[in-house]
C-alpha cells in the first residue's frame, strides 16, 4: 500500500472533525429541544448542558460503533482517501442544505449515505457489504417506534406516580428529573454520534497508509480503547463543540410542532425513551440517527394525549427528510467522488507519476 500525501491526510482529518462539529449543530436541536420547550433551561443553559455530556460520553462508552462504520459497512479494500473526502463533503452539504430549510434529517444517515455512494460511484455496488447495513435499515424503522411505545409507556408511568401529588410538587420535581434525561440522552447522542467520526478517521487513517495513528490500546478512566485517544477526545470535543453553536430553526420544529405544550413530565419521558433507545443501538454497535429516536420520543409523549395532541403533518416532513436523505446525501456523494477522481486524484497521481 502506498501512502496518500500526508497533508491532504491531515486537511480530510480536518474536515471530518468539521463534519463532527456540524452535525453537533446540526443535532443541537435534538439534544436541547424538548427541555427548552419546557423552560426548564434557557437555550443558553440548555446547549451548555448537552455540549458536556456530549464529551463526557467518551469517558463512558465503547468504540463500537466506531468498528462499525470503519469496517462493516463499506469493503475496506474499496475504501480510499478520495472516497472519504467526497462522503464528507456529501454530507456536509447535504446537512446544510437541511439545516437551511429547517428539516431534522438525520446526520448519520447522510454521512454513510454519502459514503455508500462515492463508494458506489468509484467500484460499483460489489463496495457495499450488505450484512453490515442490514441492522441499520433496521433501526432505521425500529427506532422512531422504539423511541415512540417508549415515550408513551415512560409518559403513562410519569403520569401514574404523580397522580397524587400536588400539581406544583410535582411539576417542580419533573424539572429537576428532567436536567437528568437531557443529559442522559446527550451522552447517548454524544457517544453514537461521535463515534461515527470516529470510525471515519479510522478507515482514512488504514486506508492510506497511516493506520499506526489509528490504533492504539490506552486506557481512558479504567476503560481500555483500541482506538487512539487522540481520535476519541477530538471526535467528542467537535460534537460537543457544535452542540454549544447550536441550531435553533430545528429546536422549533422538534420541541413545539410536533406537539405543543410540552411539559416537564412530557419532556422528562420523551428524552428517557430516545435515551435508552439510543443506548440499545449503542450496545449492538449500530449507528442510529438520534433524530428518529427524539422525534419518536416526543410523538410517543404527545399521542398520550390523543392522537390529535400530535401534529402529524410535522411528523410527516420529518419522514420525508429522512427518506429523501438516502438517495439525496447518496447521490450528492457520487457526484462529489466524480469531481474529485476527474480533478484531484487525477493530479494527485500525475505528481506522483512525475516523481
Amino acid at each position: 500500500m502506498h501512502a496518500a500525501p500526508l497533508l491532504l491526510v491531515i486537511i480530510t482529518v480536518v474536515i471530518a472533525l468539521g463534519f463532527d462539529f456540524l452535525n453537533g449543530v446540526h443535532d443541537a436541536a435534538n439534544s436541547i429541544a424538548t427541555i427548552v420547550t419546557t423552560r426548564v433551561l434557557t437555550p443558553p443553559q440548555a446547549v451548555l448542558w448537552a455540549a458536556i455530556f456530549n464529551f463526557v460520553a467518551a469517558f463512558v462508552f465503547g468504540t463500537g460503533v466506531a468498528h462499525t462504520i470503519s469496517s462493516n459497512m463499506i469493503d475496506p479494500k474499496v475504501m480510499n482517501l478520495y472516497i472519504v473526502l467526497a462522503g464528507l463533503i456529501g454530507a456536509i452539504a447535504w446537512n446544510l442544505l437541511t439545516w437551511y430549510l429547517a428539516l431534522p434529517t438525520s446526520s448519520s444517515h447522510a454521512i454513510i449515505s454519502a459514503l455508500a455512494g462515492a463508494a458506489i460511484a468509484k467500484a460499483g455496488f460489489s463496495a457495499i457489504v450488505a450484512a453490515g447495513w442490514i441492522p441499520v435499515l433496521e433501526f432505521l424503522l425500529l427506532s422512531p417506534l422504539i423511541g415512540m411505545v417508549l415515550g408513551y409507556v415512560f409518559m403513562h408511568i410519569a403520569a401514574w406516580t404523580a397522580h397524587k401529588a400536588p400539581r406544583e410538587s410535582a411539576a417542580r420535581w419533573f424539572r429537576r428529573l428532567q436536567l437528568v434525561s437531557a443529559g442522559a440522552y446527550s451522552l447517548g447522542h454524544g457517544t453514537n454520534d461521535a463515534q461515527k467520526t470516529m470510525g471515519i478517521i479510522v478507515a482514512l487513517l488504514v486506508s492510506t497508509g497511516y493506520g499506526q495513528y489509528a490504533t492504539g490500546n490506552a486506557v481512558l478512566f479504567g476503560r481500555h480503547h483500541e482506538i487512539s485517544i487522540w481520535i476519541i477526545l477530538s471526535c467528542h470535543a467537535a460534537i460537543a463543540f457544535g452542540t454549544m453553536i447550536g441550531g435553533w430553526k430545528i429546536v422549533k420544529t422538534m420541541g413545539s410542532r410536533i406537539t405543543p405544550h410540552l411539559r416537564p413530565m412530557g419532556g422528562f419521558s420523551a428524552e428517557m425513551a430516545a435515551a435508552v433507545t439510543i443506548a440499545l443501538a449503542t450496545f449492538a454497535k449500530v449507528p442510529i440517527s438520534t433524530t428518529h429516536a427524539i422525534g419518536g420520543a416526543i410523538s410517543g409523549v404527545g399521542a398520550t394525549r390523543g392522537v390529535h395532541a400530535v401534529r402529524w403533518i410535522w411528523a410527516k416532513r420529518i419522514v420525508y427528510g429522512w427518506i429523501l436523505t438516502f438517495p439525496g446525501a447518496g447521490i450528492v456523494g457520487a457526484v462529489t467522488y466524480y469531481v474529485l477522481h476527474l480533478t484531484l486524484e487525477a493530479w494527485v497521481g500525475g505528481a506522483a507519476a512525475i516523481h
